[in-house]
């Protein structure tokens, strides 16, 4: 009697996972709530076998390079977020399933408004090697551009705005689930700020959950989780609820597209799983 109630006590007792992720690094950006309720339900579907979990961001604010290095280290969080590269799969143990179905390597332009007619001209590579980017510092796609032969300009994430309108460089590429929102967020304070109307930037560039490598076991309890959404339809449910909006707002038929290589594209990603991945020919659920 005493052994079982050892035993249920034990049960009672189960230990919590403690998953913490990086706080924004700009507080109440939104652009990161899709991921978290990724990660939040796929936690939440593994609850019967796996147990019971707790769920937080960091005490501390943190940029990109910053919670990839604090990862790396093994440090004050365990699971990011981030774009997959050759040099990070080699650092950090990445789930290959891309959060967002690839949809990040579309990329649509802020620009100051005065631009639109310069950056008409643009048809080709060569064209778009006429003109600088601006990029956050220690974001992945900072390399992505320099291979390319584009000139970047790299800062805070929040002092990026002001910069565009301000001449320091000419486009500021956005996701599609980015652009919009932060156009209506930041227009009313900088009228010369505008969505770029006519050219879509591509990429090949999957958005993964990065975890330490000591930490294979919650690595494999999300991806368990993240593969019961995608058998369910959950998972691309979410996708579109976040995205749907903003991809039937960008037009994509209709924009001129400039093809970009990812020369950091490690060869294990998973091209071949159509599943996984955005069809921009397809029309919303």
């Amino acid at each position: 009697m005493l052994m079982l109630s050892m035993l249920l006590g034990g049960a009672v007792r189960a230990e919590v996972l403690r998953v913490v992720y990086p706080a924004n690094e700009v507080p109440g950006d939104a652009r990161f709530d899709d991921l978290i309720e990724i990660l939040h339900t796929a936690l939440e579907r593994t609850t019967a076998e796996a147990g019971p979990f707790e769920l937080r961001p960091s005490t501390l604010e943190m940029n990109e390079a910053r919670y990839l290095s604090t990862l790396k280290q093994g440090q004050s969080i365990n699971i990011a977020w981030s774009s997959t590269s050759i040099d990070k799969e080699r650092d950090l143990l990445p789930l290959r399933i891309p959060l967002r179905k690839g949809l990040l390597g579309y990329r649509i332009a802020l620009i100051a408004r005065e631009q639109q007619a310069r950056i008409d001209q643009i048809r080709t590579l060569d064209d778009l090697r006429r003109f600088s980017v601006g990029q956050g510092i220690g974001w992945g796609d900072v390399k992505l551009y320099q291979a390319a032969g584009i000139k970047v300009a790299q800062a805070g994430y929040d002092k990026l705005f002001r910069m565009l309108t301000l001449g320091r460089f000419d486009l500021f590429p956005r996701g599609l689930t980015e652009v919009y929102a932060e156009y209506a967020l930041r227009a009313p304070d900088d009228p010369q700020l505008t969505v770029e109307k006519n050219l879509l930037l591509y990429y090949p560039w999957p958005y993964y959950f990065f975890f330490n490598h000591k930490d294979g076991a919650l690595k494999q309890r999300v991806e368990n989780g993240i593969r019961m959404m995608l058998r369910d339809g959950s998972f691309d449910a979410l996708f579109w609820r976040y995205n749907g909006k903003a991809i039937e707002q960008a037009n994509l038929k209709g924009r001129r597209v400039i093809a970009l290589p990812n020369p950091m594209l490690p060869k294990e990603t998973p091209l071949g799983e159509a599943g996984l991945w955005l069809d921009p020919t397809k029309e919303p659920p």
